[in-house]
């Protein structure tokens, strides 16, 4: 019953957030992705998404407990942070923007999923390891649905990282040219970030790896 309770408060703040965004669009006339509160704000309401979307295919028990935790912890940061609609830059009044941004932070939703599955995989099997099966092992879901769960989002967030740094790098080179990126930490994180997630993908649909290791290296990416 405490389960259904939560389940249906996490849908309801997920409807009230997505109002949200919808009037601070109207508002700010662009897509509220340009500010910290707004990225991180978008960013949270994308988790919650992902999270309804992927426990509507599949039945991942508690999973709402980790993303409820992660959720709430970036909207007080988005709470804390300032709220004032700012101009934009004239690079920026671009319709790359909304395609660029939502797109990335859309995979990195994803990509948070899997780590929280990645996270649980781990306490799973320490559990399972150990033999003494304590306060998680009745409250997590099996190795096999935490590794499946891993390998769905990452499966749909790779491809959508991949999608908004070539979006990025195109509305780049509209912007600046042919300049050089001069080793930008931003763009240097990003592409290792990617092949991170690159050698994950082959390993796990070419070598077949499962498990561990992916969880690991899931969380180390992330």
């Amino acid at each position: 019953r405490i389960r259904d309770t939560a389940r249906s408060i996490f849908l309801a703040a997920a409807l009230l957030h997505t109002l949200n965004i919808f009037f601070r669009y109207f508002e700010a006339g662009h897509t509220p992705i340009t500010s910290i509160h707004e990225t991180i704000s978008f960013f949270a309401w994308a988790i919650a998404c992902c999270h309804l979307s992927f426990r509507w295919r599949y039945t991942v028990k508690n999973s709402g407990t980790f993303t409820s935790i992660i959720v709430l912890l970036f909207m007080l940061t988005a709470f804390s942070a300032p709220r004032e609609i700012l101009p934009l830059p004239p690079e920026m009044r671009s319709w790359w923007l909304p395609v660029h941004a939502s797109v990335s932070i859309i995979a990195a939703a994803f990509l948070t999923l899997a780590a929280i599955g990645g996270l649980m995989y781990l306490l799973q099997e320490r559990e399972l390891k150990q033999k003494r099966f304590g306060f998680f092992f009745s409250r997590l879901p099996s190795l096999d649905t935490l590794d499946k769960l891993n390998q769905h989002c990452i499966s749909i967030g790779f491809p959508l990282m991949t999608a908004g740094m070539i979006a990025g790098s195109v509305w780049a080179r509209q912007i600046w040219g042919g300049r050089p990126w001069q080793w930008n930490p931003k763009i240097i994180m990003s592409v290792i970030t990617w092949l991170l997630y690159a050698g994950l993908m082959h390993q796990r649909f070419t070598m077949g790896w499962r498990g561990r290791r992916a969880a690991g290296i899931t969380i180390v990416a992330f």
